[in-house]
């Protein structure tokens, strides 16, 4: 086994055998929570197998970038679903493959961090694509009661979702759902069954808030993703965003790339890419926001730890609320 599938291993493995917490009762003191239910729950997956466009179906609202641009998300995002006795919160994560830089070793130790100590583990998989080795690799190292989410069915025919389904059938688990985020089918079926899956327990965030994300990295998030829309080939991948000054209502937005060949591709002719990304960021932003883009070049950004720890990329870099 390669050094990555080896060190993936044992992160994820840790998942197999999740125990479960001991129901604890003090006589008499009753709780105002009582019969309410909340937990959590993370979805994985390779690579563009509809994870984020799922999380933003459920919670309803927009709380993960998405793009057809694979490794779009690289943090663990959580977005949470309010119900008036049960709360859930849904964990984003990175897709899982075989990575070529430390950047991709950080985001697949995101992925596998998000599975420790959840109460349900979603095994993601592309109705459209053909069930390959790096789903296989995941499901091996899930426990039996993780639920396998078939994704996309709506951009696939009925017979290659019927197939997708029977080959996720040979993975061994216990439940398996057909859904498509954009159309909404199956949808409720996951979602009920998710809920009915959470141990009792008091809510974990405010019913006003529907992610965790600090507001200047949802800031950088959006830049990135208006990138995302306009650049190809290997840059999607060599780029990265922070906010750099936040003095609301102006945002200074720090946009790296890795060499200075690709800085005029960020740009665009005349500043049209930054204008065609600012326009588009501010557009889900708050009226009146001013955002400043600036480019500018670090060399190999994706190979150096010590700008992986300053842009936040890895394990813990969104922390579980304290319970």
């Amino acid at each position: 086994m390669a050094d990555w599938r080896r060190q993936l291993a044992g992160s994820l493995d840790v998942v197999v055998d999740k125990g479960a917490a001991p129901d604890t009762e003090i006589a008499g003191d009753k709780s105002p929570w009582e019969g309410f239910r909340s937990g959590f729950v993370t979805l994985l997956g390779r690579p563009n197998s509809g994870k984020s466009t799922l999380v933003n179906a459920i919670v309803g609202t927009k709380v993960a970038i998405v793009s057809d641009k694979a490794q779009t998300t690289r943090h663990a995002i959580r977005g949470v679903l309010h119900r008036d006795e049960v709360q859930v919160v849904f964990v984003d994560t990175p897709g899982i493959h075989k990575p070529r830089t430390a950047l991709g070793e950080r985001l697949n130790a995101t992925a596998a961090d998000a599975a420790v100590d959840v109460d349900v583990v979603c095994l993601c998989i592309d109705a459209t694509q053909t069930l390959g080795q790096g789903d296989r690799f995941i499901a091996e190292r899930l426990s039996g009661d993780s639920i396998v989410v078939v994704t996309k069915i709506d951009a696939a025919p009925r017979s290659k979702v019927v197939a997708q389904l029977a080959a996720a059938g040979e993975l061994g688990f216990a439940e398996y759902f057909p859904t498509s985020a954009r159309t909404g089918k199956g949808m409720d079926a996951l979602v009920e069954r998710l809920c009915e899956l959470m141990p009792p327990g008091p809510p974990l965030y405010p019913a006003d808030m529907v992610s965790d994300m600090p507001e200047a990295r949802w800031v950088a998030e959006l830049v990135r993703e208006q990138l995302l829309a306009v650049t190809r080939e290997e840059l999607p991948h060599s780029i990265t965003v922070a906010v750099t000054e936040w003095e609301w209502p102006r945002i200074r937005v720090e946009i790296l790339v890795e060499r200075q060949s690709q800085k005029p591709m960020v740009i665009g002719k005349k500043g049209s890419v930054l204008k065609e990304v600012g326009i588009a960021a501010r557009a889900q932003l708050p009226e009146g926001v001013f955002l400043e883009l600036r480019v500018g070049v670090e060399k190999n950004w994706q190979r150096r730890p010590e700008m992986l720890d300053r842009f936040g990329y890895g394990p813990g870099s969104m922390a579980r609320p304290d319970l």
